[in-house]
């Protein structure tokens, strides 16, 4: 399966560079393999391979959905709907998906998520030719259920439910932590869909670091993918209102 969405994204990347696919399209396409990829590993070593080929099936079905139609972005939901049903039958429980967080760890996921949009608002408000403003309703809803539905969980349960939990096991908190980290960097520096001018490359970087560590954080003290996945979600919405003014 990861071969076959590697070849489906390499093709795309090929297509799109030869002028035989609009850039955006061959965008969408390999991002959707590389969330499909995430997922479907994530959820494959915690022992349920089929249910990974279903919802990596589900993030393709999703992105062709929203590619054709504004409205088509409602079907990105029908990955967390489907990984909320795994999750309710117990067989999540090695990714930090089953018994109800406490509420001091979904306080203290949502604080760190507007932590961080505070303080990259405080940035941004310093930084000339830079500014927060609200888009269209159909792109913000858009962008929304995108990142509820397919970025911030296929990015949570691979990078702090499956590699950062297998890693923490054998190795340092601190080596665990670095690893699920550098590759969460990794991941958002492939993504041809977020923004990459050098200045707000720079200042991603660092927020999406600062958001790693701290997802990484709180999965060690409770288990829980829950609060890391809010804080992403909030970080990324508020991410995403910046605009150049």
């Amino acid at each position: 399966m990861l071969a076959a969405l590697g070849a489906l994204a390499g093709a795309a990347a090929v297509l799109g560079g030869h002028g035989l696919l609009p850039p955006r399209a061959a965008a969408l396409i390999a991002v959707a393999a590389m969330n499909a990829a995430f997922i479907a590993t994530a959820l494959a070593w915690a022992g349920a391979p089929g249910a990974g080929a279903v919802a990596a099936g589900l993030v393709l079905a999703a992105s062709g959905a929203a590619a054709g139609h504004p409205a088509g972005a409602i079907a990105y939901l029908a990955l967390p709907a489907w990984l909320a049903s795994l999750a309710r039958g117990g067989r999540l429980v090695g990714l930090g998906l089953g018994a109800r967080p406490p509420a001091p760890a979904l306080l203290a996921g949502a604080a760190l998520g507007v932590g961080l949009i505070a303080h990259l608002a405080l940035t941004v408000s310093r930084t000339r030719g830079y500014g927060f403003a609200l888009g269209p309703p159909s792109v913000v809803l858009s962008s929304l259920a995108y990142d509820v539905g397919v970025n911030v969980p296929c990015a949570e349960c691979f990078l702090r439910g499956a590699l950062f939990n297998r890693a923490q096991r054998r190795w340092s908190l601190h080596g665990a932590m670095a690893l699920a980290v550098a590759l969460g960097l990794a991941r958002y520096l492939a993504d041809p869909l977020l923004p990459h001018a050098s200045e707000v490359l720079a200042g991603a970087v660092f927020y999406v670091a600062l958001l790693g560590m701290g997802n990484c954080w709180l999965f060690w003290r409770w288990g829980s993918l829950v609060p890391g996945t809010l804080s992403g979600i909030l970080l990324f919405e508020g991410y995403r209102l910046l605009v150049v003014s």
